[in-house]
């Protein structure tokens, strides 16, 4: 491994691990250019590389365009990525707040760590984690869908009742279009265009994107309140504030690595499911949602981490991790690299040299991501609505224009904002309506696969609740449920120790 090391180390990869990163973060931080697309923009340059040198620099621009979601979703309330769905809901309050330099810088320290931990659970784990993912059957993807439905007490924002009518019509809307498993027409209502379903990105830039826009508009008051100049990377404070919850981000990034090993799960459910998790054991949960930077940690190291997690199927069963992974799969077959469980023996030098690069991509994204970070903090704070706005709408329908280079996407994003802005002033938040969104088809194909299996072998309870995993996270569903009850009494007993 140490010659593995040497070779990552060179002067040609540390120069494309760099370049990756910038490029991927960049990319990453406008709104509905995803890292998907990031990666698939910038492939075609590297069919002319070695495959180990072709791996570092598709690595690279995955981690930086994860982490470059976070600047959109501090400064702008609007995901840049997917991923960072739960980085809105205190990055962009502390942004309010002048606090924007510091989360910028948070969510920098907290992606390194996470991608760090993905890649080191990459380097030692590979083998035995990726069986974990094959363990996983369609009852397994149901019950997981299911136990992400229950964080949306965590994104109600204090009213359970609007959070739970939010996902329903989430729900509802993955239902629109060809069914996966038996390809029903659903809900289409004799239009052509509403085959395809209501494409995730699309639909996360209209609820998230438009009504920022519109509020810009309706509204003549400043975009961030700043009450005072910038301060710069504010990079100790930032450690300290880290080093305090440090816990928080060893634990998020544990979760976004096993979440990025499940085929198809990706870091939007790993960043909620953590920032879930981070808002439950804190003993601040009350101020999540309102600037709390566990929360920023929570989801920032959780989304970084899937990049390690997701390539550990994607390397040893040649099964994607997350839709990123299937990009740089193709790009691996093209070169006549066959990944597998064979991969490590036979091309163990291109595995190692990939993944030593991959940690030194994470350890340069610290330094280009402060500078990043800094410039579009203080351009963001200084940049008149005048410019922004136009700016900002420019870059949306670009984005969702490309996701599948159609106009009908772009008409369906903006009628999304517009109901997304009249709920969000009737109090509904978007984010339960996106994981509703994104859980639906999830939860959908798992259960009609598992019940056509149960009814097939005659074993229907057996196959949803004789099965370990599965078992193991309805426990998971149950805790997450009854916690906040059993929580909220024993504060009240701690509160009333006399009471008879």
């Amino acid at each position: 491994m140490i010659e593995n090391l040497l070779q990552a180390l060179t002067l040609f990869h540390v120069a494309l691990a760099l370049g990756g990163v910038i490029a991927g973060t960049v990319i990453g931080s406008l709104p509905g250019l995803t890292a998907t697309m990031a990666v698939a923009v910038l492939v075609p340059i590297t069919f002319s590389m070695p495959p180990a040198s072709a791996l570092i620099l598709m690595g690279a621009i995955y981690t930086g365009a994860i982490y470059g979601g976070a600047y959109a979703a501090i400064l702008l309330n609007t995901p840049g990525t997917p991923s960072a769905i739960a980085t809105t809901f205190d990055g962009f309050p502390m942004a309010k707040r002048g606090d924007g330099d510091l989360a910028v810088t948070l969510a920098c320290l907290a992606s390194v760590v996470g991608g760090i931990v993905g890649a080191v659970f990459l380097l030692i784990l590979a083998p035995p984690l990726a069986d974990v993912a094959l363990a996983f059957g369609p009852v397994e993807y149901f019950w997981l869908a299911v136990f992400g439905l229950t964080l949306i007490s965590a994104l109600s924002k204090g009213n359970l009742l609007k959070g739970l009518i939010g996902a329903c019509l989430g729900l509802l809307l993955s239902t629109i279009g060809v069914a996966e498993i038996s390809a029903d027409v659903r809900f289409t209502f004799g239009s052509e265009v509403l085959l395809g379903g209501i494409e995730t990105v699309s639909a996360l830039i209209g609820l998230y994107c438009v009504p920022v826009l519109i509020d810009l508009v309706a509204t003549s008051d400043k975009h961030l309140k700043v009450t005072h100049a910038p301060k710069g990377f504010r990079l100790i404070e930032a450690l300290q504030i880290s080093w305090t919850h440090k816990f928080n981000l060893i634990r998020s990034s544990v979760i976004g690595t096993l979440v990025g090993i499940l085929p198809g799960a990706g870091g939007s459910i790993a960043g909620l499911v953590a920032y879930s998790e981070a808002r439950r054991t804190s003993k601040n949960s009350d101020t999540f949602g309102q600037g709390e930077p566990e929360g920023i940690q929570a989801t920032e190291s959780a989304n970084n981490a899937t990049v390690g997690g997701g390539f550990i199927p994607t390397l040893v069963l040649g099964i994607p991790g997350t839709p990123p992974d299937a990009v740089i799969l193709g790009a691996l077959l093209i070169q006549g690299v066959r990944t597998g469980p064979s991969l490590f023996a036979g091309d163990g030098s291109i595995v190692y040299t990939f993944i030593f690069g991959l940690i030194l991509a994470t350890v340069l994204m610290l330094p280009t991501g402060l500078v990043i970070g800094r410039y579009a903090y203080k351009t963001i704070i200084t940049v008149p609505k005048a410019m922004l706005v136009p700016t900002v709408s420019f870059m949306t329908m670009i984005g969702t224009y490309s996701i599948r280079n159609s106009v009908s996407d772009v008409v369906i994003m903006v009628i999304l904002g517009v109901v997304g802005w009249l709920l969000n002033r009737a109090g509904y938040s978007p984010s339960p309506i996106v994981l509703g969104l994104i859980l639906g088809s999830i939860a959908e194909q798992g259960f009609v696969q598992a019940w056509t299996i149960g009814s097939a072998t005659d074993n229907l309870i057996g196959m949803f609740f004789g099965r370990p995993i599965g078992m193991a996270i309805i426990l998971f569903i149950a805790a997450t449920f009854f916690y906040p009850m059993i929580r909220g009494y024993l504060i009240g007993m701690r509160g009333n120790p006399n009471e008879d």
